[in-house]
């Protein structure tokens, strides 16, 4: 410091200037706009997808601080239950419009996603310091492992449709629900593994809350505005599926396993890149395989009873190419997780995986 400058007074705060997350809430009164004056459908798309972001960030962030009010137990149970809470609306939103194979689709493509996309990132982001990544390959195994039973009965409606074709759709969905049932309790008893009997095998390690924790009044009140602006740009979003799909040429299971994950999973994906970057790696996994793991065992049952109630026919029968794909992401990750170190390479690889999915889901 130079005898000319002058320091700040004490007590004062330095200046509030928006980030990034600020500026694409612009998005929202956009959205709005784009969507009564009927502009083009991919246009409409395009910002209710980017408004959807920030919002989904802001829900994340609330949760947060929600859960630095209260023990680890309880703060655990708010980050597992609230983790995927913007995929879920947007898929409930689908639902009600009738597109099912869409919701279907965007199950498999978020635990895709999560396994491919956010981990590959992470691993090629924590690779910029360290030529090896070194995480808890105890936790990583046993995360790995729930996941893999996880997705395993997700397989098992698909599994009885094409080894008994003639069992009727009403067969189909007793079936369905009978395992939805089945997951929650599964979801239920790896809440208790994880939080109470085996926490020391997971670390505890907490999300980051970057500066002063909101009050709890302000983490609900930011919790529930961003629950309905996500709900609200779930309706313009998906509204606009079907016209932009045809003007674009796209099929609903390209939009539903790619493009509607990335957009519900943005506000993880940056989360995981940026505890990776900082060199938390365990944290970064945790991110990657429990939300895979909330998918399985919690969206995906609570998507099927969001079918009973608004009458959709919604179900665990998955197509072939689907539950091929999530067997082997599932397996793939699991074999990274086995040594307990990782590479950028690794990563390079499983991103080259997902863009392969992506093109051959392009020409589905």
């Amino acid at each position: 410091m130079t005898g000319d400058e002058t320091p700040p007074p004490q007590g004062t705060r330095p200046r509030w200037r928006p980030g990034w997350r600020e500026w694409t809430l612009l998005a929202i009164p956009l959205s709005l706009a784009a969507a009564w004056t009927d502009q083009s459908p991919t246009l409409v798309f395009v910002v209710a997808a980017a408004a959807i972001i920030p919002l989904a960030g802001y829900m994340g962030e609330a949760t947060e601080h929600l859960a630095s009010h209260s023990g680890p137990a309880v703060g655990g149970l708010l980050n597992a239950t609230f983790g995927n809470a913007a995929e879920l609306i947007i898929a409930i939103v689908a639902l009600r419009a009738g597109m099912v194979e869409l919701v279907k689709a965007s199950i498999i493509g978020s635990i895709l996603g999560n396994l491919l996309l956010i981990l590959g990132l992470a691993i090629l982001a924590g690779s910029l310091k360290k030529p090896i990544i070194t995480f808890n390959r105890t936790a990583a195994g046993a995360s790995a492992s729930m996941l893999a039973l996880a997705v395993l009965a997700l397989t098992i409606p698909a599994l009885f449709h094409f080894m008994h074709p003639a069992a009727g759709v009403a067969e189909e969905l007793r079936l369905s629900e009978a395992v939805a049932v089945i997951l929650v309790v599964t979801y239920l008893s790896s809440l208790l593994f994880t939080l109470k009997t085996h926490k020391r095998m997971f670390g505890g390690e907490p999300h980051p809350v970057t500066g002063q924790a909101w009050s709890r009044s302000v983490a609900i009140t930011v919790l529930l505005v961003a629950t309905v602006g996500v709900a609200v740009e779930s309706e313009i979003l998906v509204g606009s599926v079907e016209p932009m799909a045809q003007a674009l040429g796209l099929s609903h299971t390209f939009v539903g396993l790619i493009l509607i994950p990335i957009v519900g999973n943005a506000a993880e994906h940056a989360a995981a890149v940026m505890v990776a970057r900082k060199g938390k790696m365990d944290l970064a996994l945790q991110i990657a395989l429990g939300s895979s793991t909330q998918i399985a065992l919690l969206v995906a049952p609570l998507l099927i009873l969001a079918g009973i109630v608004l009458g959709a026919e919604m179900d665990l029968v998955f197509e072939p190419f689907q539950v091929i794909l999530l067997g082997l992401a599932t397996a793939v990750v699991a074999m990274i997780t086995l040594d307990g170190e990782t590479h950028w390479f690794e990563g390079v690889q499983l991103l080259a995986v997902y863009a392969m999915i992506a093109v051959a889901v392009f020409f589905i």
